[in-house]
C-alpha cells in the first residue's frame, strides 16, 4: 500500500507533516530556554512544537558535549580542596561546656561530648592516628 499522491494530506483531514531539521544553533536557544527561572521543558516543547522528550534529549546532549569540551557552554572552574585549605595553625573553636577535643599531630580534631563511650573514641583516635 502506497501513500496517496498529491497534496500531502493524510486520510481524516489531519496534515502530513515531515521531520523538521534543527540547527545546533537552534536547539541551544530552545534548550537555553528550559533553564530560565520558572520555565517549564513540556511548555518550552509545545511552543517549539516539539515532543518534550526530544528536548530532554537535547539537554542531555548539549551537557554531555560541554562536559567533554566539545561544545560552546558556561564552564565552571573546579574546587580543589587541600591540606592547605586550612591551616594547622588556625584557631580551634570554642569548645562549649561537657565537651572536649582532641587534636591529632596529622591535623585532624575529634570533638566529643562528655557522655562519649570510651571504647568507641579509643577505636576512633586509633584509626585517625594510623593515617
Amino acid at each position: 500500500m502506497s501513500l496517496p499522491k498529491g497534496d500531502g494530506s493524510i486520510a481524516g483531514g489531519g496534515e502530513r507533516r515531515g521531520r523538521r531539521l534543527w540547527s545546533d544553533d537552534e536547539k541551544r536557544r530552545i534548550v537555553a530556554e528550559t533553564f530560565a527561572d520558572g520555565a517549564s521543558v513540556s511548555i518550552v516543547a509545545r511552543r517549539h512544537d516539539l515532543n518534550a522528550n526530544m528536548l530532554f534529549t537535547w539537554r542531555r546532549a548539549f551537557s554531555t558535549a560541554a562536559s567533554t569540551g566539545t561544545a560552546s557552554a558556561e564552564t565552571f572552574m573546579p574546587a580543589v580542596i587541600g591540606p592547605e585549605a586550612i591551616p594547622a595553625t588556625s584557631p580551634a573553636p570554642p569548645t562549649p561546656a561537657g565537651r572536649m577535643e582532641i587534636a591529632l599531630t596529622g591535623g585532624d580534631r575529634v570533638i566529643v561530648a562528655a557522655d562519649v563511650d570510651a571504647a568507641a573514641l579509643a577505636r576512633v583516635v586509633k584509626v585517625l592516628s594510623r593515617r
